[in-house]
């Protein structure tokens, strides 16, 4: 028989809504059929026992006060608008007791209340991807890694925005019940399988700026509607009116990365798409987005992602309705 896990949620004011019933309905959902009992024990606690509000005005009532609660096999402390000027009670209860549990996961800004507890010193971590700045400047004892959707470091996982934690869950449980497990309780949310862990946090539209300039903005536009056409600098260069070296230097400047990077992260993103959503062969794929061979492609994908794209399809791909 599989041992029942403990699960503890922290709960605060302005604690965001959907950091909380995320990963509760994942571990509560994934391990509801396993055995003769349920796999996870799953509780909430606030630093008094009291109810909270959410940033959203939602009202939670926790299990408990956190000093009641039993030491937990997972500890999960989500973000929120309340994670800005925590309760000095929370981080003090963080700093004796996290090191305690198993392991120990934050989601979204709840990056920020593990390393106001020093617990991330020298770890690698990540947060949403508009506060990893932020988290690298208020804590330089942290490696901020402001591409994955989470990070893994020993016993500590910390996830992106919001719906990453939902993805850092299903990884946990498939980790501590298998994969079948972990496919049920995606089905059940009706959610894709989860990602890769390093699978970037945004769109190469999203993570690149906006030029300021007119032509440098319809080259960006015209290589993501074109990934397979000819993107060298000279060739991109001719299309904007510029000199290969003048264009290089504008569109980093005001892009905020090389052509190449921006070209790499535009195919990798019409590549991904194409697995997760078509049926297309990878050969197919490989030409259509660029790469011209699929072993071209594949090691941009293990560089970028860790996983080849039939691993990266096994496990993006939208599962099949039961």
């Amino acid at each position: 028989m599989t041992p029942r896990r403990n699960v503890l949620i922290v709960l605060f004011e302005e604690v965001l809504s959907l950091d909380v019933t995320g990963p509760l309905e994942v571990f509560t959902g994934g391990g509801s059929s396993v055995g003769d009992t349920k796999a996870y024990r799953v509780r909430t606690a606030t630093v008094d026992g009291r109810p909270v509000r959410t940033s959203s005005g939602l009202l939670l009532t926790p299990d408990c006060a956190l000093d009641e609660a039993d030491v937990p096999h997972t500890l999960v402390v989500p973000g929120g608008d309340g994670t800005r000027a925590p309760d000095p009670r929370l981080v003090d209860w963080l700093r004796g007791n996290a090191p305690r549990a198993e392991r120990v996961v934050s989601v979204c800004t709840g990056a920020f209340l593990l390393a106001e507890a020093g617990l991330l010193d020298g770890r690698r971590a990540t947060t949403h991807w508009a506060l990893c700045a932020a988290l690298a400047q208020r804590f330089p004892a942290v490696r901020v890694e402001p591409d994955p959707i989470y990070v893994r470091d020993g016993n500590i996982a910390t996830s992106a925005g919001v719906t990453a934690g939902i993805d850092l869950a299903l990884a946990l449980v498939e980790e501590d019940l298998g994969r079948d497990q972990a496919l049920a309780a995606a089905r059940n949310l009706v959610v894709f399988l989860r990602r890769p862990g390093n699978q970037t946090q945004f769109s190469a539209q999203l993570a690149a700026q906006t030029a300021r300039r007119a032509p440098l903005r319809d080259i960006q536009h015209w290589v993501v509607e074109n990934p397979d056409a000819d993107l060298s600098v000279d060739a991109l260069a001719a299309r904007s009116g510029m000199s290969p070296r003048h264009f290089a230097r504008a569109f980093q400047s005001e892009v905020g990365m090389t052509p190449g990077r921006y070209v790499d992260r535009v195919r990798l993103e019409a590549a991904r798409r194409l697995l997760e959503d078509t049926d297309d062969c990878v050969n197919k794929i490989a030409r259509v987005c660029g790469y011209g061979t699929p072993e071209t492609m594949r090691r941009a994908f293990v560089r970028s992602l860790g996983a080849s794209p039939a691993e990266y399809r096994r496990r993006f791909q939208p599962l099949t309705p039961a």
